[in-house]
Order: structure tokens, then C-alpha cells, then sequence
């Protein structure tokens, strides 16, 4: 049985928005992910829609080029709205996206905090329905 060698990286080479990956014929990039911070902001937005009973799902595609967190009413449906990353937009309109059920880009930036602001609104409206 052959042994794979292993790869190390320094720090310095590795981008924050990608994760390495072993295939047999070297080491690949292979996805884009969330880092804690921001998947720590997306959490907080969607744990106050769902104590507001909005939303009720959620689903997290890690992808080559981008990295996707989906918003459902019900596990069921189409998802309402994507929070996406996308590395290869950092030099042009920003690599965070917020889009919505018809494909429709709501907010587009450089900082997710900014992008996430989007949803600012629709939380006020959905506690004040209560």
C-alpha cells in the first residue's frame, strides 16, 4: 500500500476564502467556504428571521467558484434568498451578493455586513407584524 505524501502550506500562501484539498496527483484548491466571522453574521440575521417566524431552513453549498448559504420558508420550496460569495468578483463589484427567489441581485458589495443590511428592513417589518 502506497502512502500519499503529505502537503504543507505556509500561512502566507493560503487564501482565506478557499480550502486546499489532496488528489492524487498534487494539492488543488478546490473550494470557496465562509470563514467564522461571516458565517457568524449570517447566522444572526437568519436566527432573528426564524424567532420571527419567517424563515424556517437553511442550506450551505460549498462550490469551486462560490460559496452559497440558501434561505427557505419551507425545506420544500425553491429557496427565498442566496448569500453568496464569489472570490472572483473581490476586484470588481465585490464578492458578496444577496439575491433573491427570481435571480434578482438585492445588494452587492465588498463587506458582508454592508450586503446583510438588505434584510434590515424585512426584520422590522416581520416584528412589527406580531
Amino acid at each position: 500500500m502506497a502512502e500519499e505524501p503529505i502537503a504543507f502550506l505556509r500561512a502566507e500562501q493560503r487564501s482565506a476564502a478557499r480550502t486546499g484539498q489532496w488528489s492524487g496527483g498534487g494539492f488543488t484548491a478546490a473550494q470557496v467556504r465562509y470563514d467564522r466571522r461571516e458565517l457568524n453574521q449570517i447566522l444572526n440575521i437568519y436566527g432573528r428571521m426564524v424567532a420571527a417566524g419567517e424563515w424556517r431552513d437553511y442550506a450551505l453549498d460549498f462550490g469551486d467558484d462560490a460559496a452559497v448559504f440558501s434561505i427557505f420558508r419551507r425545506t420544500s420550496e425553491m429557496p427565498l434568498y442566496r448569500v453568496e460569495k464569489r472570490p472572483a468578483l473581490r476586484s470588481k463589484q465585490g464578492m458578496f451578493a444577496v439575491i433573491d427567489a427570481g435571480g434578482r441581485i438585492l445588494k452587492r458589495g465588498h463587506e458582508l455586513e454592508n450586503v446583510l443590511r438588505v434584510f434590515a428592513g424585512k426584520l422590522l417589518k416581520a416584528l412589527s407584524s406580531d
